[in-house]
């Protein structure tokens, strides 16, 4: 004998309202909940400066700023992010003031791109890891003899190296993007 059909059951929703403040700007959207952050900046917002590279967290080319921290876009649900403060690329001139970032300035002083696909994220990176240093977040390359709660940890070209190792550059940048983030430090 046939079971009895059940009553259907309540589709759950599949829209949120989110706010979040982007690059200083604040925006509220209905946003669908399997959306990525890095898929709201690009094609809801028109931010292309994050770019999808290989979608999985693992190459660093979507990196931006959740509340100052650096984090990778495509690995983030928009939804998720409610109330947050991001800052993409596009948005660090802001925090210089309206003129370029100094790390913007030094990348293009130092030449640290070549085809230009990883820099929005390289420098978003850099930039969350000055400040982390700054903080006094230690990294790997740490030395453990020079506790964090000293004060800020000195950016070495292996700490710079260290934080800056989630973000892969295909083209071979990296001796310029090490240069380019020392020349921030000594500013």
């Amino acid at each position: 004998m046939p079971a009895a059909p059940s009553p259907e059951a309540p589709k759950a929703p599949t829209h949120s309202r989110v706010t979040l403040t982007v690059n200083g700007a604040p925006h509220t959207l209905a946003v669908d909940h399997r959306t990525t952050l890095l898929d709201l900046l690009r094609e809801r917002l028109g931010l292309t400066g994050a770019k999808k590279g290989c979608d999985h967290g693992q190459c660093g080319a979507c990196t931006v700023l959740v509340d100052g921290r650096r984090a990778n876009s495509c690995l983030l649900l928009a939804v998720a992010q409610d109330g947050s403060d991001i800052t993409t690329v596009e948005g660090l001139a802001a925090l210089g003031d309206g003129e370029l970032h100094p790390l913007q300035r030094a990348f293009l002083d130092r030449d640290a791109f070549q085809c230009g696909y990883c820099t929005p994220g390289q420098l978003c990176s850099a930039a969350g890891a000055l400040d982390e240093a700054a903080a006094g977040h230690p990294s790997y390359a740490t030395d453990p003899a020079a506790p964090p709660a000293q004060g800020p940890v000195r950016l070495t070209a292996d700490e710079i190296r260290e934080r800056l190792s989630g973000n892969l550059c295909r083209c071979g940048a990296y001796p310029n993007i090490v240069a380019a983030v020392e020349d921030v430090t000594r500013t």
